[in-house]
């Protein structure tokens, strides 16, 4: 029987120089599907080169890339963080998108408002539910989903690509 790998130890490379930011940088290239010499000039522009680089770093850390969670598990929790704070439009569109491609559907999104409306309370449950509703989830035919991502891209990733901190 293996161990867990413990959620407060670095993984192997977190403490060379500059692999965290280099892992942020795949991070949010493959959550905003925009290729990844743009990704922090895209975040600069639109938060300022002191955040954006800030943002890399966090990225990067293992938190995104622990094996102790799941793409799925970081949605739920991200969405729920998001709901929570009230926040919505593209920051919320983008992680519903990046939730369906870890396999959540409109079901379990609807059934996760509907849970934490009793912790959150129902108006930022239902902004966030408003959101899910007016959203819709890639059908069989329509395999991407055709949310613009807060960096600018068009162009959507395909539904059920697995987003991962670790190098190709």
């Amino acid at each position: 029987m293996s161990t867990p790998p413990d959620p407060g130890r670095p993984l192997d490379g977190e403490r060379a120089p500059g692999n965290r930011r280099e892992r942020g940088i795949t991070a949010y290239a493959r959550i905003f599907d925009v290729p990844e010499q743009d990704v922090a000039h895209s975040l600069a522009t639109r938060v300022g080169t002191p955040f954006a680089e800030e943002a890399l770093h966090a990225a990067g850390g293992a938190a995104w890339s622990h094996p102790a969670l799941t793409g799925r598990d970081r949605s739920i929790a991200i969405i729920t963080a998001l709901a929570a704070q009230g926040v919505s439009g593209d920051r919320l569109l983008t992680h519903l998108a990046l939730a369906r491609r870890h396999g959540l559907d409109d079901q379990a999104l609807t059934t996760l408002m509907t849970l934490l409306a009793g912790y959150i309370g129902y108006p930022r449950a239902s902004q966030a539910m408003e959101t899910v509703h007016t959203t819709h989830a890639a059908t069989p035919q329509d395999t991407t989903d055709q949310t613009v991502c807060p960096l600018g891209s068009r162009t959507p990733a395909p539904v059920g690509t697995e987003i991962s901190m670790e190098s190709p």
